[in-house]
């Protein structure tokens, strides 16, 4: 027999009654019950219930040990009677009953309690992480994330992909995040940087003739933390495939994602293969959001021509002001009523909106509320048959330029489901969102950026680039990129490479990069393009998210064994930490103060 368990906590049942046995774990929790004390036992398998009868010789020992003391106990299996019955426990038709008791390591007084998991700081909680990782949902959550990635290699492995490791130590990139800079011992003045994404070492693997690659990457990016983002560092499937257009990298990952979906699901229902197809600008007219949560059954309509030239002055004014001016309309089945739209009038407000217009439809189908007035019955009758709403129903509207409202309306459409009851949540809702803008306007630096990764194709090619004279028309330019989302989230993005050097220098140039700068930057990558490049694409998920979603969490701390606090500080182990001057000089750095702006 093992000198500390002969099963684990999570193992004896009814057919044990009458066995010797021997367990090992951390004192659960402990209760007195009229004389005799009970114990429940916890290890990384289950739990399973000591009893200690007054008689015992060490009784006393068990009085006094603390909650969260590690111990080594044998004794005799036996059946808990009808009434004590615990159905919910894996091991709760059974108890042991002591004849031998040890504590192995003593806790002290709790900084974190684990039975009940009450909440509790996150400083409280990331200073003793392996005491929160023993509180069951946390620790369900670590075990589900393995089982997830377990899965993931399985499914492409199954689709005929090999999982290869890329560098961690690499070089700076613009990329559209922050890099984590690594200076060089060997090379004065010189630096790594941690990879963002294995995107340029991947497309390299793909020159390089392998054909299928996957991994599940670590990638660093310097950027602030957000309840779906940890800091610093997260983990994707990162793959990449050759001769492949992009309905064959949707039909590689899709299945994988679908299938790893339903594996952890349960009851939830998940979005069948092949997942819905929604162009971008369809996905923000209809949703406000690149990343809809499709549980959600509203959609957005424009509907500016009802109030142009009408009058509801504020409106108009608005159509007139600007032709790229619109007037949406979030449709609410089921939100006629006078308390609900004033709810969410103050829920606008809150929003750093004025407010938000509405129209409700009465019992007799007429419009009602001061727009619906100011408009008059027949151009309210008129959005309520575009709308396709009915008696009882209501509609909000925002009005301007989308850009700048588009966010707030994409939150009202949730907000507004959410009120009425609209939205199904027991499922998750896959779907591909395509035909991103190859650039987006940068409003500080008032130019053409990058919208998404810059190695895309751009749809067209080389011809779409040139023809581009004006911002506007580079702006129009649409690439070969894909997001997959699902249910409000963006679990993944890629695309379709470029893998022609004269195409990635006219895409950089546009963006304000010249050709020296891709060389010092990509040299490497347009180096291997010159030798034979196979056309190629692909796409990296979010581990973390996945999981997150898998185990009905909101933060994504929750499913991360040793995450960052939200300002990227490690409590436990006190990192980032300042270096020692024996350090700082085999790097030859000097560390010099931030400087303070002086106030007026």
């Amino acid at each position: 027999m093992n000198a500390y368990r002969s099963h684990t906590c999570g193992e004896l049942r009814a057919d044990a009654v009458g066995d010797d046995v021997r367990l090992s774990g951390w004192v659960h929790r402990k209760r007195d019950h009229g004389g005799l004390l009970f114990i429940d036992l916890r290890d990384h398998y289950g739990l399973t219930q000591l009893v200690v009868e007054p008689e015992a010789a060490f009784f006393g020992d068990v009085e006094r040990v603390r909650q969260e003391s590690v111990i080594r106990i044998s004794g005799e299996v036996v059946a808990r009677t009808d009434e004590t019955v615990n159905p919910n426990l894996p091991t709760g038709e059974i108890e042991v009953r002591l004849s031998t008791f040890e504590v192995m390591s003593a806790a002290d007084d709790l900084p974190l309690p684990v039975f009940g998991e009450p909440d509790y700081p996150e400083d409280v909680r990331m200073t003793h992480r392996y005491l929160d990782l023993r509180r069951e949902t946390l620790h369900r959550n670590i075990v589900l994330r393995s089982a997830v990635i377990g899965e993931i290699r399985r499914g492409m492995e199954g689709q005929g992909f090999t999982e290869y490791q890329t560098p961690i130590l690499t070089a700076s990139s613009p990329e559209g995040a922050r890099d984590f800079l690594v200076p060089s011992r060997l090379h004065p003045g010189k630096f790594y940087a941690l990879p963002q994404a294995p995107q340029i070492f991947k497309q390299l693997i793909m020159v390089a003739g392998f054909d299928r690659y996957f991994q599940i990457a670590p990638c660093f990016r310097d950027e602030d933390a957000r309840a779906d983002r940890s800091a610093g560092e997260f983990y994707q499937l990162d793959l990449e495939m050759s001769f492949v257009e992009r309905e064959d990298v949707f039909d590689a990952v899709g299945p994988v994602t679908r299938d790893v979906f339903k594996a952890f699901a349960g009851d939830r229902r998940v979005t069948e293969y092949p997942f819905p197809i929604i162009p971008f600008e369809e996905s923000m007219l209809k949703y406000g959001t690149d990343k809809p949560d499709l549980r959600n059954p509203i959609e957005m309509q424009v509907v500016s021509d009802h109030f142009r030239g009408s009058g509801f002055k504020i409106f108009a004014q608005i159509l007139e002001a600007d032709p790229q001016h619109e007037i949406r309309a979030i449709p609410a089945p089921g939100g006629g009523s006078r308390a609900f739209c004033d709810r969410m009038n103050v829920w606008a407000q809150k929003e750093g909106l004025p407010g938000m217009g509405y129209i409700m439809w009465g019992e007799d189908g007429a419009g009602k509320g001061p727009l619906a007035k100011n408009i008059g019955p027949e151009r309210s009758e008129a959005v309520r048959g575009q709308l396709g709403l009915k008696a009882g129903d209501a509609a909000f509207f925002l009005a301007g330029k989308p850009a700048e409202f588009l966010a707030v309306a994409a939150k009202a459409r949730n907000v507004i489901a959410d009120e009425l009851g609209l939205a199904d949540k027991d499922q998750f809702a896959l779907a591909w969102i395509v035909d991103f803008p190859m650039y987006e306007w940068d409003e500080e630096s008032k130019k053409v950026e990058f919208g998404h990764n810059p190695f895309s194709m751009p749809q067209g090619g080389l011809e779409a680039l040139e023809a581009a004279d004006t911002d506007e028309e580079r702006l129009a330019v649409k690439a070969y990129q894909y997001d997959i989302v699902c249910n409000g989230y963006e679990l993944g993005s890629g695309a379709i490479r470029n893998h022609l050097p004269e195409i990635m220098y006219k895409a950089f140039e546009i963006a304000g990069y010249g050709k020296e700068v891709v060389e010092e930057k990509f040299g490497g990558m347009l180096n291997a393009f010159r030798f034979g490049a196979p056309p190629h694409g692909g796409c990296a998920l979010g581990v973390d998210r996945i999981v997150m979603l898998l185990a009905d969490q909101q933060n994504i701390r929750e499913v991360t064994m040793f995450p960052m606090t939200q300002g990227a500080l490690d409590l436990m182990l006190a990192a980032p930490s300042e270096a020692s001057e024996a350090q700082l000089k085999e790097l030859h750095i000097r560390v010099t103060p931030p400087i303070v702006e002086k106030k007026d």
